[in-house]
């Protein structure tokens, strides 16, 4: 497998491990990928590692016991190892291998959900959740009729922790929440999130999937019950996220899906669990992208997180500062601060849609719309927003052609 290459403390040199970001796009235009919270790219070490497996090693996992089987198997339980020690997991047992954090919530709602909510409890979440943090929990609130209670964004686009204190004076069963919201990049204050559900007897919830990939997230640390990331936008492949849950709450739920592998004996009437993590891994995984997954987990540690942290910081300091010497141009959420790489905003009198579609002459990727978060859009009186979203591959340059291309915008629709 080829070795991801030795970060050299210069990130300008990193561009050249994903070798989509040197193609031009149809106008034949260079591209300047900025729509990294949808998705990240993915360099040429996280590639390689999949298509080795599939190459030398392709076979099913935990089952055979010939030579593809046992190396595949290792391949695949070494990755998870990588991800436990990454997360700061005491344990690969605490490491679930689901689709996405879609699912992985999902699992948390219909397992842990259902056994230990009923109706009257309350859970919470904010008005600044992605839709995979609120539709489940809507779907188990109208099936148990428990009651979800909701912590308020300021006008400010940060959450409002007087309100969350009074809610949590109501005594929820569960309190579930975005790190780092994908519209406003907001970062919120996990550990005191946390340490306060905790004290009021609530287990807890973290949305990760747009802060992993930005900076250190320590689930020991943060002292978190659950937490939720997926692969796709910490330079990994699609189709493979994890759940992250300790060890004594997952051991006491029920499996959220039934058949191969999740069992350790089956009757023609019953059946024995297996156990962690396989009890929630049922059928055959996706091995190429957790392999795929451990391989950018190594990425990302040759790099060092403080270090992806600090670029991202001072990235988006920079597209906030030029950004906002556009007076047509209005952005949600706090200031640089207190946000990561996700800038959404909007021009007066264009509408997203058309702002993404011009963008795209230009090369530069951007998102546009409501972001899987329509009830935080409508917080702020606005049907869509365009996005830009930053990474380790990106450089000022790369917002100086966003901020040109924006002139060119308002030049042709303003």
């Amino acid at each position: 497998m080829k070795d991801c290459k030795q970060f050299t403390g210069d990130f300008d040199t990193l561009k050249a491990e994903f070798p989509t970001l040197w193609r031009k796009v149809s106008s034949g235009a260079d591209l300047v990928y900025l729509d990294s919270a949808a998705t990240s790219q993915k360099p040429d070490c996280v590639l390689q590692a999949m298509d080795e497996y599939y190459r030398l090693s392709n076979a099913n996992i935990h089952r055979g016991i010939h030579t593809l089987a046992e190396e595949a198997t290792a391949a695949y339980e070494n990755a998870r190892k990588r991800i436990a020690a990454f997360i700061g997991a005491a344990s690969s047992k605490e490491v679930v291998f689901t689709r996405n954090a879609t699912e992985a919530i999902n699992l948390i709602a219909y397992s842990w959900g259902r056994k230990n909510l009923n109706a009257g409890d309350i859970v919470v979440l904010s008005e600044m959740e992605h839709h995979a943090n609120l539709v489940p929990w809507q779907i188990l609130a109208e099936e148990r009729d428990i009651r979800l209670e909701f912590i308020p964004v300021t006008a400010e686009g940060l959450l409002d922790m007087e309100s969350y204190q009074e809610i949590l004076a109501l005594e929820p069963k569960l309190v579930s929440f975005t790190h780092m919201s994908n519209v406003l990049g907001t970062i919120n204050p996990a550990k005191e999130i946390i340490s306060q559900a905790k004290a009021a007897g609530a287990v807890t919830l973290l949305d990760a999937a747009q802060s992993l990939p930005h900076f250190p997230v320590d689930v020991a640390d943060l002292d978190a019950d659950f937490l939720a990331f997926s692969g796709h936008k910490m330079c990994g492949p699609t189709g493979v996220g994890v759940l992250y849950g300790r060890e004594a709450l997952l051991r006491d739920m029920p499996p959220f899906l039934g058949g191969g592998d999740m069992i350790r004996k089956v009757y023609l009437r019953s059946f024995v669990s297996n156990e962690l993590p396989y009890k929630f891994e049922a059928g055959t995984g996706a091995i190429a992208e957790v392999i795929g997954l451990g391989a950018a987990v190594d990425f990302l540690s040759g790099i060092g997180m403080d270090n992806v942290d600090a670029h991202g910081r001072e990235i988006t300091q920079y597209a906030m500062q030029v950004l906002d010497e556009l007076p047509w141009l209005h952005i949600l959420g706090p200031g640089a601060d207190k946000r990561g790489g996700v800038v959404a905003f909007t021009l007066d009198g264009v509408h997203p849609h058309d702002v993404a579609q011009i963008l795209d002459w230009d090369g530069v990727a951007v998102r546009a719309g409501h972001h899987c978060a329509m009830p935080l859009h409508e917080r702020f009186s606005v049907p869509a927003t365009t996005r830009a979203s930053f990474y380790i591959y990106n450089s000022h340059n790369d917002v100086d052609v966003l901020v040109e291309s924006l002139r060119k915008v308002k030049k042709m629709l303003g």
